[in-house]
């Protein structure tokens, strides 16, 4: 059996520093844009500073998600079948689950100032917290035993199914009546401008940045796990063989 590469990477180890790099830089002067030079917005105070992060979470969830989706598709395809693929599905949506978990928490930390409660069963929450757990399942799927090809299959059907819940999240709060409020940027009249726009922006680049850095990382570990349970595998083989090749005890002479 062929071991797979454990140099497996998206980014060169030079462009992954440089990005990391880039990163921490980037994440010191959202803090300043977020907590000083933009003003508090005139309705909801200073609540509305948890935006410049709460907003880029989810957005990472969804472009994380649609990442674990588009490799899928390719994965069940013939002709693009790789377990390459089916390495940065896993890698993606595993991301995926930590930011959408984080964008849960925040939403709760923004909602108890401006709804009274940590939790309403408010139609985009449900939505959101039904990604949540959906994606769960798709890592738990993951794990359940059976060859790579049997896991890569069962996981790419999973994840694209798991993807049908995104556009229900984002168009929920025009769907239904809802609590929260309705898309402040991506709408014909933006509900948001001047430098507390370009903050937002700005924060949006830098957890795109940090999203596609955590994602070569995971998917080198991925790489990593991939070689080390074939090693093992090999081992036992050959260990069975050459039980099977050694002479057995007590035989007569």
């Amino acid at each position: 059996m062929t071991v797979p590469s454990t140099r497996a990477h998206l980014l060169g180890r030079r462009t992954s520093l440089g990005l990391a790099a880039a990163v921490v830089v980037g994440l010191v002067a959202l803090v300043v844009l977020a907590l000083v030079v933009a003003p508090p917005d005139v309705n909801q105070g200073d609540a509305q500073r948890i935006m410049y992060i709460h907003v880029p979470m989810a957005w990472i969830a969804y472009l994380a998600f649609g990442i674990t989706s588009f490799a899928s598709a390719l994965y069940l395809f013939p002709k693009t079948r790789s377990l390459t693929w089916d390495r940065l599905a896993g890698a993606s949506a595993e991301v995926g689950v930590v930011f959408i978990g984080l964008a849960l928490f925040t939403g709760s930390v923004w909602g108890r100032p401006t709804w009274g409660v940590w939790w309403t069963w408010d139609a985009r929450l449900v939505t959101t917290a039904v990604l949540f757990f959906l994606y769960i399942g798709y890592l738990a799927l993951r794990r359940v035993p059976g060859t790579y090809e049997q896991r890569a299959k069962r996981a790419a059907i999973a994840g694209l199914i798991a993807f049908v819940d995104v556009p229900i999240v984002h168009k929920s709060v025009e769907w239904w009546r809802t609590l929260h409020q309705e898309a402040t940027v991506l709408r014909p009249d933006p509900q948001i401008e001047g430098i507390m726009a370009y903050t937002l922006l700005f924060a949006v680049i830098v957890f795109t940045a940090f999203f596609v850095w955590l994602l070569d990382q995971r998917f080198r570990v991925a790489a990593m796990e991939d070689a080390l349970a074939d090693a093992d595998l090999d081992l036992a083989i050959a260990e069975r063989v050459a039980s099977a090749d050694r002479p057995t005890a007590g035989v007569n002479q």
